[in-house]
């Protein structure tokens, strides 16, 4: 029989509602009764005793909010009664001790990747264009229009038959509301997908609004976020365009490039439009040298890999009131799972690690990894107050209405997906992973710029748990999403991967959600399991300009 209720952790003073509770029901937990003062909707919380104004409120074991008005006990916590608080945090406070979980049975595991000269484990093999500056996104359209289809990368063309299926209909002269009520089906014209190149799992477009215009910091992040993509080892060449005059020039790359990664030694084919003779030749060229380029990267096979050179990056979004208690911690027991067969965990988004940053900086192997973190995390905070924002304003209006109801709440929950490994290295936005074992990036919490962020440092897969849904994928680094709970797992079936939903109903714990979702994992590494991010072509990238951003 499935729980209605569950305390979080035991020191906290709030009950969360594992499915809809009616005013005036008694609710009989941990041998008390609780009074239900208000209808408690599944995932939101009740209080599990009297507060009075300005009274802390603590879930996760944290400060996560300070009474604004009494709250009864059995009374429905909100945002009308309850407003964001959070400790404060400063240097380390004790010595970690880490238990690492069992992992014998994935000891001599293996996972078939694309091993590269420098030592790094691809888990898919691409081919990968750039443009310097936002002027040449156009002809990167074209080279995408006229390279992907022909060599067998071409995605369903259903939606353009419904366009020709409106278009017929109009020029039949059917009414406006006549075609506002066909059903129309969207079938999927047939076309030979075969690849021309097997072994080359896509060419990826890295469309951006940046490289002039903005400040030199401006280009100079973007030109290292960039390079850490060429960088990538699910990367097996790259086809650069530029304009010519823009601020991101090419010997600054080269530059970003030496620095990242000595050893690099990728083909890289660079091809500038203000020295080309037309356009016409410069894409013309641009396109038969990255072809001849392909025919040399499909001679790349997958070889057996340790699992020590999975780079697993976890992310969370569309977040509710479930994520803290099914998908994030499953999540985070597969990161411990990495971690301890000697792999790399990156966990991001310094938003929402509002609240527990004290339990990471005391989980920091020294001191100057924790002060690193911590200089990060209050210039990231400064930087949002002195433009009159904050990190209280992260809550979406989804997550509030599912729950996550303070910056707090949600960042408990968010940081569980990290795991409880030590925190071995803190990166700042477009640092590569150096270390095994857990590493923090700062990057923002909005998804896209987070996953962007995440495989710029080196993500070779990249987890994503969701409780309300969200489409985004990345270009390079196979996105998995997981799901909070069930029903979004069948209403979204088309994005969703993984299901922890049967943690809420009792029938799965954090520990076998946790091994089935390394399991999973270790297949998309290998290319036995396609994510539906990958099928869709989410290919979402947003560098960070390091504006306020949450």
């Amino acid at each position: 029989m499935q729980a209605k209720v569950l305390k979080v952790h035991p020191q906290d003073d709030v009950i969360v509602a594992l499915t809809d509770l009616k005013k005036g029901e008694a609710i009989l937990f941990e041998n008390e009764t609780y009074l239900l003062q208000d209808n408690v909707a599944a995932k939101h919380k009740f209080a599990a005793k009297d507060f009075a104004v300005g009274d802390p409120v603590t879930m996760y074991g944290v400060l996560v909010g300070k009474a604004m008005l009494p709250i009864l006990r059995g009374g429905l916590i909100s945002t009308a009664n309850l407003k964001h608080a959070a400790s404060d945090y400063s240097g380390r406070t004790k010595q970690y001790t880490w238990t690492a979980p069992e992992v014998s049975k994935w000891q001599n595991r293996t996972f078939n990747g694309f091993h590269r000269p420098d030592g790094k484990v691809g888990t898919a093999n691409y081919w990968l264009f750039v443009p310097t500056v936002f002027c040449e996104n156009r002809n990167l359209d074209i080279i995408k229009e006229a390279l992907t289809k022909e060599l067998g990368y071409g995605k369903s063309q259903k939606y353009q038959n419904q366009a020709r299926q409106l278009v017929e209909l109009y020029k039949q002269s059917h009414s406006a509301d006549a075609i506002a009520s066909t059903d129309f089906k969207l079938y999927a014209e047939e076309f030979e997908t075969r690849r021309v190149f097997e072994n080359i799992d896509g060419i990826k477009f890295l469309t951006h609004q940046g490289g002039c215009g903005g400040t030199r910091q401006d280009s100079e992040i973007l030109s290292k976020l960039l390079v850490g993509y060429m960088d990538h080892p699910n990367v097996a060449g790259v086809t650069i365009l530029s304009l010519g005059c823009q601020h991101l020039q090419y010997d600054q790359m080269q530059q970003h490039i030496r620095e990242r990664n000595p050893n690099f030694d990728k083909p890289v084919y660079f091809f500038e439009q203000q020295t080309s003779q037309s356009e016409e030749q410069l894409l013309g060229d641009a396109i038969k040298q990255t072809f001849v380029g392909l025919i040399e990267a499909n001679k790349q096979t997958r070889q057996p890999a340790p699992l020590s050179k999975l780079v697993l990056g976890v992310k969370c979004g569309g977040s509710d009131g479930f994520s803290g208690i099914s998908a994030n911690p499953a999540l985070g027991y597969a990161a411990d799972l990495v971690v301890a067969l000697g792999g790399s965990v990156l966990l991001a988004e310094f938003p929402e690690l509002n609240g527990v940053e004290q339990e990471l900086v005391d989980r920091s192997v020294d001191d100057e990894t924790a002060n690193k973190f911590i200089r990060l995390m209050k210039g990231y905070s400064a930087q949002a107050q002195a433009v009159g924002s904050g990190f209280d304003m992260n809550p979406s209006p989804g997550n509030i209405k599912d729950g996550l109801i303070t910056d707090a709440i949600k960042s408990a929950g968010a940081a569980k997906k990290g795991g409880t490994a030590p925190v071995a290295d803190v990166l700042d936005y477009t640092e590569p992973v150096r270390k095994p074992g857990l590493s923090l990036v700062c990057t923002p919490g909005n998804d896209v710029e987070a996953t962007t962020g995440k495989a710029g440092s080196g993500a070779n897969i990249i987890v994503f748990t969701t409780g309300l849904g969200t489409p985004t994928g990345n270009p390079v680094c196979p996105v998995v999403k997981i799901s909070t709970n069930t029903k979004l797992a069948q209403r979204m079936a088309d994005i969703i991967d993984l299901d922890t939903g049967d943690i809420i109903t009792g029938q799965a714990t954090i520990e076998s959600k946790g091994e089935e979702i390394l399991e999973f994992c270790i297949k998309v590494a290998s290319g036995e399991i396609i994510p539906k991010a990958v099928q869709l072509g989410q290919d979402d990238f947003i560098p960070w300009k390091r504006g306020v951003s949450l």
